[in-house]
């Protein structure tokens, strides 16, 4: 087996799972539930991903690409069926982001100078005509408590119409909510660098991914870099947003247009800091079998786009 300093994706794995294993670690989750999902990835990535289109996938095929045994492979496969995983591309978009987003650009609720207008909570234009329109079935008080809950809307305390604090719905915590996004946000990154490393062709561009990263800011810049970076971020998705939300088939005014084809796409935008130590323990210990990656921090070409 390579060790994790000479082979290239180790390396990257190794990143990867470090900050893996803090989360599941916070959340209660020993490395034996970990393994086992990690085999059921593998052999859905084997019998979805890896098919010839000409032959049904079979367990020793898969046990082949993936090691397991084929006794291992029909468990993870009658587990994945019970879970009615399988292969599905479908978005998982919390109904209350949707009412955020209609909130925000829809002009029936907007004031007269085209920002979200505070409303009221029934009757027309009222909050709960904007829940109908934009998260179907949903009750609007369950919508408008959870909005309250993580300080997206406040009511004015004379009027009790309702005020847009926040423009986008970002749940608090390791909510239910939260960790969806966090495996839709993930996946979806390594989705594009698979495609990118695997799938791009001459002449064709490769799907968007850039980072700007610089390893020797001051501590004190921070906070104002935080606030900078938030507010340009906030107002690029936005605009983004506005620009493809009249092609969501689901939103649409014009049924005529409708296809039914369908495609998920989106861009994805996070921050991230990491102070930077000369030894961290993770380090000692690896160092001490002989094993030590690369420094999880920073390192001196790492500044810029990229």
């Amino acid at each position: 087996m390579t060790t994790p300093n000479t082979n290239p994706l180790h390396k990257a794995l190794y990143r990867i799972l470090r900050p893996l294993a803090r989360l599941l670690l916070r959340n209660g989750i020993p490395f034996s539930e970990f393994a086992d999902l990690v085999k059921r990835a593998y052999v859905e990535a084997a019998l979805e991903d890896f098919t010839d289109g000409r032959r049904k996938p079979t367990d020793s095929r898969a046990a082949v690409m993936t090691g397991l045994t084929r006794k291992e492979v029909k468990r993870q496969r009658d587990l994945l069926a019970g879970e009615h995983s399988g292969s599905e591309r479908r978005s998982h978009a919390n109904r209350a982001s949707r009412v955020v987003s209609g909130w925000v650009r829809d002009a029936a609720f907007q004031s007269a100078d085209g920002q979200p207008a505070m409303l009221p909570f029934e009757g027309e234009g009222s909050f709960t005509e904007l829940v109908r329109k934009y998260s179907g079935d949903m009750p609007p008080r369950a919508v408008l408590d959870e909005l309250f809950r993580v300080g997206v809307v406040s009511a004015d305390e004379q009027t009790a119409k309702l005020h847009l604090q926040k423009r986008a719905y970002v749940p608090a915590g390791d909510s239910e909510e939260m960790l969806q996004i966090f495996g839709e946000d993930v996946s979806d990154l390594v989705a594009t660098i698979d495609h990118n490393l695997t799938e791009s062709q001459p002449g064709r561009a490769p799907l968007f991914q850039r980072t700007l990263t610089y390893d020797n800011i001051p501590a004190d810049v921070i906070e104002r870099w935080q606030q900078f970076a938030a507010e340009k971020s906030q107002r690029l998705l936005e605009e983004l947003d506005q620009w493809l939300a009249p092609y969501d088939q689901d939103l649409s005014q014009h049924p005529e247009n409708s296809s039914t084809d369908r495609v998920r796409t989106g861009v994805g935008v996070f921050y991230f800091e990491d102070p930077i130590q000369t030894r961290s323990a993770a380090d000692s210990i690896l160092s001490e079998d002989h094993h030590q990656p690369e420094p999880l921090a920073g390192d001196p070409n790492e500044s810029g786009i990229h």
